[in-house]
């Protein structure tokens, strides 16, 4: 068991929903907090609420790497690295997933959802951690500082 997956786990027991889980860790990782955007990434909690929809673990991991990429308005630009790393972090959890491409939460979890998401997904939520974090340092980014201004 690696510190991600302890640090998932610790999240887990306060009762976060995977897309919760994962921009905590990159806000924690930047020694911040904003409870506010982490609360609204509840909305993306059982492929929003259905079970349906995408997986949290697909859609945080994707808030997160827009956290570092993205744009917050009219004054920046996003970053051209973010739809191909949205591209390559989607394609790899299809794969990491394991349901024939399938990525939705009820593809996922089975007839567990939305009942015992930790048990399955706990293990799936470090890894992906550990794959946005790679992505980002890949592409440039510093994991402490998400949203700083980009030079091209």
């Amino acid at each position: 068991m690696n510190d991600t997956t302890i640090r998932v786990m610790r999240l887990a027991a306060q009762g976060l929903y995977c897309s919760q889980i994962l921009m905590a860790l990159a806000l924690e990782a930047a020694g911040r907090a904003n409870p506010e955007l982490i609360r609204s990434l509840a909305g993306l909690a059982f492929g929003g609420g259905t079970g349906k929809g995408s997986c949290g673990v697909l859609t945080g991991g994707c808030c997160v790497l827009a956290l570092y990429a993205g744009k917050a308005g009219a004054g920046e630009e996003e970053h051209p690295t973010l739809m191909p790393m949205l591209e390559e972090f989607g394609d790899w959890f299809a794969a990491q997933a394991q349901c024939g491409g399938a990525v939705s939460c009820e593809a996922i979890m089975g007839d567990n959802a939305p009942r015992q998401p930790q048990q399955k997904c706990g293990e799936l939520v470090a890894q992906a951690f550990d794959k946005v974090v790679e992505m980002l340092v890949a592409n440039g980014f510093d994991p402490a500082s998400p949203g700083q201004a980009y030079e091209y």
